[in-house]
């Protein structure tokens, strides 16, 4: 099973994080591949819904359901669409200044092992490059940051 983690100081807060994260329709504004989202449900806890993911003439359809724990956890549990799983989880820890961490982690498996084999070789790269379609996303709805963002592996 691929399993992807990544870990970025932000000069953001934990809220303001979590907001961006937990806001799934505004996705196709700004996150690569992601075509369209339709929310089937939404609660300060829980929601529901199908994410629309393309590449060219590829087009996939995932339905998830997403647990918020405001303001420090997002989990993500697959629902239905081309994958056997799909387990993703944000999580959002306060440093000083006004500044957080985020964890991100995403373990995944295809139900095609072909499919597997062959996007994973670049899967890495695209839920690097998601991540940080997050932190630009954030410059823009809160302002550049002062110091620029780290990655740990």
């Amino acid at each position: 099973m691929p399993n992807i983690r990544e870990t970025r100081e932000l000069d953001y807060s934990a809220e303001q994080m979590f907001d961006l994260v937990a806001d799934v329709a505004s996705y196709p504004q700004f996150l690569p591949w992601v075509v369209a989202i339709r929310v089937r449900t939404n609660s300060e806890t829980e929601m529901v819904a199908d994410m629309m993911v393309g590449f060219k003439a590829l087009r996939e359809r995932f339905t998830s359901k997403v647990y918020k724990q405001r303001p420090d956890r997002i989990m993500v549990e697959y629902v239905d669409g081309p994958l056997s799983n799909l387990e993703n989880v944000w999580r959002f820890e306060p440093l000083d200044g006004g500044r957080c961490r985020i964890h991100f982690c995403v373990e995944f498996t295809f139900r095609n092992r072909v499919f597997e084999a062959l996007a994973g070789q670049y899967l890495d790269r695209a839920f690097r490059k998601m991540v940080g379609a997050f932190e630009t996303r954030a410059q823009a709805l809160y302002g550049r940051s002062n110091s620029s963002a780290h990655s740990a592996a």
